[in-house]
């Protein structure tokens, strides 16, 4: 009997959680938004050297003082780069799909941060495949690397190893804007434990959780469908390993390496370390935001996004997902 009461009660507030949801969806997406897309990279793989005084005039943010005009005009005539305005050019005829993508994620920004957020101007660009740049979001504009959303298997990332390029990938795009603006409105922490690094990160994923709730969990933390699986499988031996080895509270870097930074495994120093996904220390990190915000429901984002780390450690009573 109690067994079915607890039941009906868990899937009332199931029910109402949802409902709530969606209301919260139907308002945002009344938020009015308008994105122009400055095609940048078009502009100037059009260009010729007699039009670089232009671009200057038209785009000092992309010219900076401190590089010589000759930069720019050998780029200009530089075969690599020329061959590169032609592969994003035909993987991206238009952005309207992207555009209208964008659109959503800026709707969210403008109702979860109405006091901070104002749209940017979006300026594409090609970067010669600068993979710790692919998006770069400031106070007035957003700059979107096209050539690093060629996709996955395309020859320009030949010789980069797969845990880099699996996330070249037009579906990464919104993602990655996201990604942007959390490390923008997330203070860093004050401390440099790896809970620290874990809730911070974990964070940046709860935000994306409401700026992006139409991605998967997948795309938000870039994993692939089976590093997903992986990742709630053994989360419960991830969190007895790092309770085991008492090193939530240690302040080593390298453990910054192990658990936080990109790499193609996590490093436990296990057996297993190459079936694992990268980054679980932020995947832990997330669960824990998760939770804590689901046990303080009275919390707007961006109260839940200021707490102090331990304190949404602690206040969220942490438990693992259980194996199925």
């Amino acid at each position: 009997m109690l067994k079915n009461f607890l039941f009906l009660l868990f899937s009332i507030i199931v029910l109402t959680s949802c409902e709530d949801e969606n209301k919260v969806e139907q308002e945002i997406s009344k938020i009015p938004v308008e994105v122009k897309v400055d095609r940048f990279d078009q502009v100037f793989a059009e260009a010729s050297p007699e039009d670089l005084p232009t671009l200057k005039e038209n785009y000092p943010l992309l010219f900076p003082k401190s590089y010589p005009d000759s930069i720019w005009l050998n780029m200009m005539k530089d075969t690599i780069q020329q061959e590169m305005d032609r592969e994003v050019a035909k993987a991206f005829l238009g952005l309207e799909e992207e555009t209208q993508d964008i659109e959503h994620l800026f709707q969210h920004l403008k109702y979860y941060f109405p006091n901070k957020f104002e749209t940017p101007e979006v300026i594409t660009v090609t970067s010669e495949v600068d993979y710790k740049n692919k998006v770069i979001a400031a106070d007035s504009v957003l700059l979107i690397s096209l050539d690093t959303y060629l996709g996955k298997e395309h020859k320009f990332y030949v010789g980069l190893q797969q845990y880099l390029k699996k996330n070249f990938r037009k579906e990464q795009l919104v993602p990655d804007i996201a990604f942007a603006y959390g490390e923008q409105y997330i203070p860093q922490p004050k401390s440099r434990t790896l809970l620290a690094s874990m809730i911070y990160y974990g964070k940046i994923l709860y935000f994306k959780d409401k700026l992006i709730p139409g991605y998967s969990d997948a795309e938000k933390i870039g994993y692939t469908a089976d590093e997903m699986e992986w990742a709630r499988t053994n989360e419960e031996q991830i969190w007895r390993y790092f309770i085991e080895h008492e090193i939530l509270f240690d302040t080593d870097a390298n453990l910054q390496k192990r658990f936080i930074n990109l790499a193609p495994f996590t490093k436990f120093r296990l057996q297993l370390d190459s079936e694992s996904p990268p980054q679980l220390g932020q995947y832990i990190g997330w669960q824990i935001v998760r939770q804590f915000a689901d046990k303080h429901p009275d919390l707007s984002l961006q109260e839940v996004l200021q707490k102090d780390d331990e304190q949404i450690f602690k206040q969220s009573n942490y438990k693992p997902r259980k194996p199925e």
